[in-house]
Order: structure tokens, then C-alpha cells, then sequence
């Protein structure tokens, strides 16, 4: 039987690594200097993601002062952020998952960059607001 949001939302385990984030924005011929220093950092969560007109990077906001000589031309988002794993392992076809996440956390309030991986996805929350966003997938994942 296919996954259900609702039960990929109960199975969902909410996991933190308890740091600050930085979102960057490089020049699309950037993209080798971005996967060296995310292979340089060498440990999660980061993320790296490339289309024609940005490269756009995510790394702990302590790693960004050893790096920023390296990345001329870039932007640093205004804000800091903190990860929030929705740690359960969601079906290919599965529908809804996210809008479901996102639309409770529009309505508390908290704006999201959602990444997602091969079977979870991963959000980044403003630092601020990141206790704000946990209660409330909490409550999303019990049902009320």
C-alpha cells in the first residue's frame, strides 16, 4: 500500500544538529570553489545547489569566516538559520508531504528553504524562529 502523508507525517522524527546556518549566493562559475568547500568541511549538513543563473550555498555559519576569501562575488542572506531533518524515509511518489509542512508552518508564521534529499527532506528555519517551528510540526505530527 502506498505511503500516506498522514503516515509519513506520525512516522516523522524531527531532528536538529543545534547549529546556525548560512545561506550564500555565488556566481554561477563558482560551482567548483562551492564543492570544495563543502568537501573540505567533510561533515553534514550542507548543500550545495547550482542552476544557470546561481550558485547557491548552504554551511554552517561558523565555517563561513575560513571560507569567504574564497568566494568572491558572493551574497550572504541577511538572516541566520537552524536545520529541522524531517528524519523519515518518504516514497518517491509520495504527494503532499511537504505542502502539508510548509502550509503549517506558513500559517505559524515561519518562512522555510526546503532541500530535499533522495528519501528526506531537510528545512532551514530563521534561527529566531526555530522553537516556533519545531512546536508546530509537533503538533502537525499528532494530528491536531
Amino acid at each position: 500500500m502506498a505511503q500516506t502523508v498522514q503516515e509519513a507525517l506520525q512516522q516523522t522524527r524531527l531532528y536538529s544538529d543545534n547549529l546556525d546556518y548560512t545561506l550564500l549566493k555565488l556566481p554561477p562559475n563558482a560551482i567548483t570553489a562551492a564543492a570544495g568547500i563543502i568537501a573540505e568541511i567533510g561533515e553534514p549538513f550542507n548543500a550545495l545547489i547550482v542552476d544557470r543563473d546561481e550558485v547557491s550555498l548552504i554551511i554552517p555559519a561558523e565555517a563561513v569566516a575560513d571560507f569567504i576569501k574564497r568566494l568572491p562575488g558572493h551574497t550572504t542572506a541577511p538572516m541566520r538559520y537552524r536545520l529541522i531533518t524531517l528524519d523519515v524515509v518518504l516514497e518517491l511518489s509520495l504527494t503532499g508531504y511537504l505542502a502539508a509542512v510548509g502550509s503549517a508552518l506558513a500559517a505559524a508564521g515561519v518562512p522555510i528553504l526546503a532541500c530535499a534529499a533522495y528519501s528526506r527532506d531537510h528545512l532551514l528555519v530563521p534561527a529566531d524562529q526555530f522553537d516556533l517551528a519545531m512546536k508546530t510540526l509537533e503538533t502537525l505530527k499528532s494530528g491536531h
